[in-house]
This record gives C-alpha cells, sequence and structure tokens, in this order.
C-alpha cells in the first residue's frame, strides 16, 4: 500500500475531499519524521512504538576483497515495536500466503 492509497481509502470511508486527506495524512508523518529526528520517541497506542536508537560500531568487510576490513561507525537508527493489536493481527497470518 502507498501513501495514495491510504489517502483514497480514508477518503472512501470518511467521506472527505482527497486533498484534505492527503494534507492531514503527510502533516501526520511530516511530525512523525520531525520527532524521531530531534530523537524523541513517537507512541502510538495500539499500533506500535517508533525510537531512536545508537546503532555501536562494528567492523566489516567487502563481500568482494574480505581481507580489508572497514570500520562503521556509530549511528542513530529508527527502530518499530509493533503494539499488542497489530502484534496479534499479524500473528493470525499464514506465512504461505505472503
Amino acid at each position: 500500500m502507498t501513501k495514495r492509497d491510504l489517502v483514497v481509502k480514508i477518503s472512501k470511508e470518511a467521506g472527505l475531499i482527497q486533498n484534505n486527506v492527503a494534507v492531514v495524512v503527510q502533516k501526520t508523518l511530516d511530525y512523525i519524521a520531525d520527532e524521531l529526528a530531534k530523537g524523541n520517541t513517537i507512541e502510538l497506542r495500539n499500533f506500535g512504538v517508533f525510537e531512536v536508537k545508537v546503532r555501536k560500531s562494528r567492523k566489516g568487510r567487502n563481500p568482494n576483497q574480505p581481507q580489508n576490513e572497514v570500520v562503521i561507525p556509530e549511528r542513530a537508527v529508527v527502530k518499530f515495536r509493533a503494539g499488542k493489536e497489530l502484534k496479534e493481527e499479524v500473528e493470525k497470518l499464514n506465512p504461505k500466503d505472503l
């Protein structure tokens, strides 16, 4: 599903104009991104938690030249933990159907 698909679906179900829904969806994503860029955690009840974690520095290798080690510096990454209800719904999926 793309952002456009989401906007169309919400617009049809709520009976709202697609342009208005698109603005709300984009603003929501912008605010989430802004908070994560500041290092803050975003908690959406029954959906999940977005948080910024620091990934430690480590040694990596180029598969084409495994003798050369490269130091990968520590960096901040976004992690997502699914909420209870989302996790339960996803667990109902049959892996063969994916």
